[in-house]
């Protein structure tokens, strides 16, 4: 009798639609006004560095965002397929986040050092070579477009402005530092002494005689879910 009632009175129904609606967003708003709080954090956890930063704005230029997610959920179908769940403090870096809800792809959240370099460059080029039922687009111009490293001190400065903790020292060598982590024969001191031992150096591209957009892009798609180790060890306790 009540479903009925609320059904023929429009504006009572209205009205509760629109309760359940502000509900949900807040919800879904208010823990993140204490997103501090929520991220629990994770010892090692270090901001993209320029070259993998100008790969990941070359991510969202070319739309990849638009068929892989970078969000594992916690279902057990999905943790099979790709790994442990994520994690908040994975992304906390991420402006904007690109965790995504279409899977025309992959999701990618744990796609780095699942392929090696060779392999990522070789499907980026033409993805039917090594999936051939694949219907991702070619990307070939990426190996032959030289990157803009000139400006990534501004893009790490603008970074610095919504809380990421780039340092005034890695502001000033960002495109240094850029060149010098896709050019493994150079000068790395710097990079590593600004970024850690870890960081991984090679020619991502496979030509070491020019740093490319495809070397910032692959540098990129390595580091996906290796920032920390946290969501393995989760998974192997969890396991116990």
């Amino acid at each position: 009798m009540l479903h009925a009632f609320i059904e023929k009175n429009v504006g009572l129904m209205a009205a509760l639609i629109l309760v359940v609606i502000l509900s949900g967003g807040l919800a879904e708003i208010v823990p993140l006004m204490f997103q501090a709080q929520a991220v629990e954090p994770a010892p090692g956890v270090k901001p993209y560095s320029p070259l993998r930063l100008a790969g990941r704005d070359v991510y969202v230029r070319e739309g990849c965002y638009g068929c892989h997610s970078q969000m594992i959920r916690t279902l057990k179908d999905e943790v099979d397929r790709y790994g442990p769940y994520s994690l908040a403090v994975e992304s906390q870096y991420d402006h904007p986040m690109l965790w995504g809800s279409k899977r025309t792809g992959p999701d990618l959240a744990r796609i780095g050092g699942k392929y090696s370099n060779q392999w990522q460059v070789a499907h980026l080029i033409n993805p039917r070579d090594v999936v051939p039922s694949s219907i991702m687009p070619r990307y070939r111009w990426l190996a032959e477009t030289e990157l803009e490293a000139g400006d990534l001190g501004g893009h790490l400065a603008a970074q610095r402005t919504v809380g990421v903790p780039y340092s005034k020292e890695q502001v000033e060598n960002a495109t240094a530092d850029a060149l010098a982590q896709a050019s493994p024969e150079g000068d790395t001191a710097g990079l590593i002494e600004r970024y850690g031992e870890a960081t991984r150096i090679a020619a991502f591209d496979g030509e070491a005689r020019t740093v490319t957009e495809m070397d910032a892009l692959v540098a990129y798609l390595q580091v996906l879910g290796r920032l920390t180790d946290k969501a393995y060890e989760q998974q192997q306790l969890a396991g116990r």
